[in-house]
């Protein structure tokens, strides 16, 4: 098994290839991730203030979208931690290959976004869907130390999310 190492995305840097297994990993992991098409993807990326690419030699194994407060990014999710707290980070999504799972890269991309916190941010904000159920993130995010500090339909009712927070300054 070679290193699993985790850069930050530079977008002039970008290949059509990477943008296709990152849309690919995306849309492989729908409902617990909202969908996109590559324009969305594209869209998403240059919103960010960090994504992080996960790789193993020439192999994308995760990645993690995160942004900053202040943005006119119109996500429910986002607009609930925008409306609730004045300085945070908020992962939009992470995915992590299959076959890559159980192997702690979920824990190194969330400490790679909690290591770049530009705005002093006091808590790294996520969703996590309740409907459909998506237990293995729930308990994922529980062992790091994420709370529930809300709930909300999304997508006209099709879904209910958890809002979680993980407290940056003990984390």
């Amino acid at each position: 098994m070679a290193e699993i190492f985790i850069t930050p995305l530079i977008e002039n840097e970008i290949t059509t290839q990477d943008l296709d297994r990152l849309l690919t990993m995306n849309q492989a992991e729908v409902p617990h991730v909202g969908e996109l098409d590559s324009q969305e993807l594209r869209d998403l990326l240059k919103q960010s203030y960090f994504t992080g690419i996960a790789r193993e030699e020439d192999n994308i194994a995760g990645f993690i979208v995160a942004m900053l407060p202040g943005l006119d990014y119109q996500s429910l999710n986002y607009r609930w931690f925008s409306d609730n707290y004045e300085r945070f980070l908020y992962v939009d999504r992470i995915v992590v290959a299959p076959e890559f799972q159980g192997r702690g890269l979920g824990r190194r991309l969330y400490q790679a976004v909690a290591e770049r916190n530009p705005v002093d941010a006091s808590i790294l904000g996520c969703e996590v869907n309740l409907r459909p159920l998506n237990q293995n993130s729930l308990d994922f995010h529980a062992r790091l130390g994420f709370d529930e500090v809300g709930q909300q339909d999304t997508e006209g009712g099709k879904k209910r999310v958890s809002l979680l927070a993980l407290d940056l300054h003990s984390y």
